[in-house]
């Protein structure tokens, strides 16, 4: 069998954990299977990166930023490299231009477009284990690009499906997927699997237990995931195509406080405005999530909508510089909210969900200001400091049932 494992920045953080892991590994290998390791940078290395970057520029490029974050896995992949050498099992560290593998040439933000697997087929045969950086690609002019943060999840599943490994699985510092985040929500209850579907409406949502990226893929390709903690030895969560067991009326529930509000006041009610507006910021990579139309009023409209608090800057003045050709007397922010979902398959299938979640809130006093639905989430946007009552209300309300 070919076992695809990655493991998080905090599962590598020191050198006690570079030997757990690297025994794990090592366990799987003595068992006759083929292992590929994809490993992110070691605790909080990139973080510190960041923030050297911005003592020297605060504006720094996103190439050169690229070229500084991607040190980060490159330093975890060689010291893994050297703990299993210490432990007598021959391995060796590959990075993305070793492997090679090709991305977009979106800096920052890059999307894999195919992987080389000569080289690695040649290390597994012979009878090394291949750890490889997460994290990272490069592109059509040799440049070292990254996939955004959480991207090695996607490095682990391009790499499964590539090499149509038996098994990919992604360790973490918790046991599993769970009905919400169990460091706010002591009774969440971890999932024994979860759809596909669900799971990238979680990752998307704000769940940070995979990249939603990676989900994407997986489905597409058929790679079935399992979520497991790299502290110990519990069975994780299997995320696949369907479910065996009967699904609960939600799955889960998920919170982003990355998110801001913008509003655009007194547009003109005609056709074409909407487009207008969101068309401009789509051709700046900035993407649009909890989206609220006013009823027309004496010729015009209000047009407010969600982006990540990252994009809020530059949504903004795009907005502004644009504001004579979208129409608009305003344009307003506010960078305080947050957005509280639920996501499982009984959205669609139970009648009176979303009443239950409006119920929950305001039982606690939470009062909502935007609604977006599918056939399988309900997000609400609600105040940045009622999070953690929120998710515990919601939760609770859902559980129960």
């Amino acid at each position: 069998m070919l076992i695809v494992k990655k493991f998080g920045g905090s599962s590598v953080a020191d050198k006690e954990r570079i030997f757990h892991v690297a025994k794990r590994c090592i366990e799987e290998y003595q068992n006759g299977n083929d292992v590929v390791v994809v490993l992110s940078a070691m605790g909080k290395t990139t973080d510190h990166l960041i923030e050297m970057a911005k003592n020297i520029n605060p504006n720094p490029s996103k190439r050169e930023l690229d070229m500084l974050l991607a040190t980060g896995e490159q330093t975890s992949v060689a010291l893994m490299s050297m703990a299993m050498s210490a432990l007598g099992v021959p391995s060796v560290s590959l990075n993305a231009f070793q492997v090679v593998m090709h991305t977009s040439s979106s800096y920052g933000n890059a999307r894999f477009k195919r992987i080389d697997t000569e080289r690695i087929q040649h290390e597994l045969e012979s009878r090394k284990i291949v750890i490889i950086t997460g994290f990272q690609g490069v592109n059509k002019y040799d440049d070292i690009t990254t996939l955004g943060r959480g991207g090695s999840d996607t490095t682990a599943v391009a790499l499964a499906a590539a090499l149509h490994a038996d098994a990919c699985e992604i360790y973490t510092d918790v046991e599993g997927v769970y009905t919400a985040d169990p460091r706010i929500v002591p009774q969440a209850k971890k999932l024994k699997e979860i759809t596909y579907d669900e799971m990238l409406e979680l990752a998307t949502l704000g769940a940070k237990v995979l990249h939603n990226r990676s989900v994407e893929m997986a489905k597409k390709y058929g790679v079935q995931l399992v979520v497991r903690s790299s502290l110990n030895n519990a069975e994780g969560t299997v995320v696949k195509e369907e479910t065996d067991v009967e699904s609960m009326l939600i799955s889960g529930v998920a919170v982003d406080k990355n998110a801001a509000r913008i509003a655009i006041i007194g547009v003109e009610d005609t056709p074409g405005i909407a487009f207008k507006i969101f068309d401009l910021l789509a051709k700046h990579n900035i993407n649009v999530d909890v989206i609220l139309q006013s009823i027309g009023r004496d010729g015009s409209k209000d047009i407010s909508f969600t982006v990540a608090r990252d994009d809020l800057k530059e949504a903004v003045a795009i907005l502004e510089e644009n504001k004579n050709r979208i129409t608009a007397k305003e344009i307003k922010f506010d960078d305080t909210v947050a957005k509280v979902s639920i996501v499982g398959a009984g959205v669609q299938s139970n009648p009176g969900v979303a009443a239950q979640m409006f119920e929950a809130l305001y039982n606690v006093g939470i009062n909502i200001r935007m609604i977006v639905t599918s056939e399988i989430r309900i997000t609400v946007l609600i105040n940045e400091e009622d999070v953690e009552k929120a998710m515990r209300a919601v939760h609770d309300k859902f559980m129960e049932e």
